[in-house]
């Protein structure tokens, strides 16, 4: 396994973490405890949670995956292996997380990590996340390259409040740094220079959705993660099972995520389809898993730290972190690049 700097921090984290929304509804407590039992034997030290999660997000089964390492955690007693990651929900509207509508507040963020250290039973989280900002932003779906003014609201709490609240639990020792999520290249520079003005620490990471189907990532923030050193946390590398070809053709397997929950309208947008048609073909023409593929393309860029997988199974878990191994060659990288001219980004 490769492990890369953490931003400008003294952590390295494995190239591959290990992501874990599954785990409370899709995934048993047992499952989730042997996903992690088998990444970590495969040299995988990064684990992303949220307190958003399981997935979907309901009231009855938030916080549940925290749980679920907190247990694994504490029965193996290996909280000094693992380099843990966690968010904090942004600006929304489902009250189950402060009992009304939830805000990137010094009191909000203070409840939320509370919550969050007594669930994971441990004292402290590495990488604390914004799971999406305060302010309305376009995002989720949204494609980044039609531009529409978002709403303003009377109540935005302003970044640098949110960061100067950051900051206090970084001086307490709860938190030892933070990123962001879901966030534009405006609103990281924003975070950057509120902290160089003194106001809070240096985001150190942006977790964003980066595949073959959604390459937006590139087109601002690329520059951004290199030169400022808040390497992108690359989330949904699969494009939520779409790119491993399992729902083409109007496909739905049994037990699969589209399936459970029809939640997959991001990746059935028109031209989507013939896109992954075209990647599986790809993938077939180097003699590649079609996962593997889709993750490695990831892993290869420069901006990369991590890529976040997810797995419900222990084969797909193993195909997914076995793509670390694959030798990603001149060749593969300009057939998928011809994609992409070809397409662009069907799924944004």
């Amino acid at each position: 396994m490769e492990y890369r700097k953490l931003g400008r921090t003294d952590l390295s984290v494995s190239a591959v973490c290990l992501g874990t929304m599954t785990w409370g509804q899709q995934n048993s407590e047992a499952e989730g405890h042997a996903q992690m039992d088998y990444a970590l034997d495969k040299g995988i030290n990064f684990l992303d949670t949220a307190e958003l999660y399981s997935i979907p997000p309901k009231a009855e089964t938030h916080g549940s995956t925290e749980r679920i390492i907190g247990t694994w955690m504490k029965a193996r007693g290996n909280r000094d292996k693992i380099i843990l990651a966690s968010k904090v929900v942004g600006r929304t509207d489902m009250a189950w997380f402060r009992n009304g509508p939830a805000r990137l507040t010094r009191a909000h963020i203070r409840e939320a990590i509370e919550r969050s250290l007594a669930r994971l039973q441990t004292d402290y989280i590495d990488l604390y996340q914004l799971h999406w900002p305060d302010r309305p932003v376009t995002q989720f779906g949204a494609n980044p390259s039609i531009f529409r003014q978002p709403d303003a609201v009377a109540d935005e709490v302003p970044i640098g409040e949110t960061l100067e609240a950051l900051d206090e639990l970084v001086k307490e020792g709860k938190i030892r740094h933070i990123g962001l999520s879901n966030e534009s290249a405006w609103g990281t520079m924003r975070f950057l220079a509120e902290a160089d003005a003194g106001r809070g620490p240096r985001v150190v990471s942006i977790q964003n959705a980066y595949n073959l189907l959604n390459r937006t990532f590139e087109v601002g923030l690329a520059e951004v993660a290199l030169r400022e050193d808040v390497g992108l946390l690359a989330y949904s590398p699969l494009a939520q099972g779409y790119l491993t070809g399992k729902y083409q053709g109007g496909a739905r397997p049994e037990g699969a995520r589209t399936t459970l929950f029809k939640r997959g309208q991001r990746y059935e947008t028109p031209g989507a389809a013939d896109a992954i048609d075209r990647y599986l073909e790809v993938a077939a023409e180097h003699g590649v898993d079609p996962a593997a593929l889709a993750i490695r393309f990831c892993l290869a860029k420069p901006f990369v730290t991590s890529v976040i997988i997810g797995a419900t199974t222990m084969a797909q878990l193993t195909t997914d972190i076995a793509a670390a191994e694959i030798a990603w060659t001149p060749e593969l990288d300009a057939a998928v690049d011809a994609v992409h001219q070809w397409r662009g980004n069907p799924c944004p």
